[in-house]
């Protein structure tokens, strides 16, 4: 095997990511987005006589300012069917050879549910399974509309009957500038943390593939706003990535609107996968269950290890 951590082709990269449907986490995009903001990032390419087995994108932070700390999230991405022996040799080169100096940890959380066929079950598991929603895009619209429980479709049909207005947002940060600023006061108001709102201009400005970076959808009734989405497109996938709703007004079913309406889009522009996010059935059960309510399935991942 051969492992390049330097001279890789983005071309190249970004086709193998968007025929993977893999998670934004490995996008070029989001690299850059973080070498943007400050963030260290490296990337390895992994080849053998027979072709690419496999790419990763690392972040990395520093313990005191000095030992690098590496993160492969929802990754390594393999581009073709491998084995778990082969897997273990390729995480293992990547971290043999990894391009920062020692001492140094280098940790993978893979994008699969299940360790053996993962290729880490020789390795050190440090840190428990991430739970998200996943939703595929393969079936048509009739099919899909179907898939969603009783109540959830309920809902949806009672908010496309009403007066709520859906519209979509441009790409230009100072048309999407009104859901990252109710984020931050739902940051605040919830004191939870999450990733920098700057990521979103830095993503849109570093994304080169198909379709818009940025899908932004924003709900009104009459002249009041009252929720809106934003996801995140990496090649033929998109990942739910803010979602707010006017928590004084409650009205009944946006949110379902709301995302029924980035089904469709997101659809027809070509995505094939969307990661609704996080599942957490007991600090946030109703969110839980609203998002596997559209017929997302839910992806236990197997965690990460070094």
């Amino acid at each position: 095997m051969d492992i390049n951590w330097s001279s890789i082709d983005r071309t190249a990269w970004d086709s193998a990511h968007a025929t993977a449907l893999a998670a934004y986490q490995q996008d070029w995009a989001y690299g850059d987005a973080m070498l943007s903001l400050n963030t260290e990032c490296v990337r390895c390419w992994v080849t053998d006589a027979d072709g690419v087995i496999a790419f990763a994108q690392f972040i990395i932070r520093r313990i005191a300012g000095v030992v690098p700390v590496a993160l492969c999230t929802r990754g390594p991405v393999w581009a073709r069917p491998a084995s778990p022996a082969l897997k273990y040799q390729t995480l293992r080169l990547m971290q043999r050879s990894a391009p920062y100096k020692k001492p140094r940890l280098t940790l993978f959380s893979p994008d699969e549910t299940d360790t053996l066929a993962a290729g880490v079950a020789r390795m050190h598991r440090v840190m428990t399974g991430y739970a998200t929603a996943v939703l595929n895009l393969d079936p048509d619209l009739a099919q899909l509309r179907l898939s969603t429980t009783a109540k959830w479709k309920n809902s949806l049909n009672r908010a496309e009957a009403s007066e709520i207005r859906i519209e979509r947002s441009g790409i230009k940060p100072n048309q999407y500038q009104w859901i990252l600023t109710q984020e931050e006061t739902q940051r605040q108001s919830k004191a939870y943390k999450a990733l920098p709102l700057s990521l979103v201009a830095a993503y849109q400005s570093a994304y080169q593939g198909p379709g818009q970076a940025l899908l932004t959808l924003r709900a009104s009734l009459g002249k009041e706003l009252i929720g809106g989405v934003l996801f995140l497109r990496h090649g033929n996938a998109a990942t739910y990535h803010i979602g707010w709703a006017d928590s004084q007004k409650r009205i009944p079913g946006v949110h379902n609107l709301l995302i029924w309406q980035a089904i469709t889009q997101l659809k027809e522009s070509g995505v094939r996968l969307i990661d609704l996010g996080g599942i957490n059935t007991q600090r946030g059960a109703g969110i839980a269950l609203f998002k596997m309510s559209t017929g997302a399935q839910v992806k236990i991942l197997t965690g990460t290890h070094f």
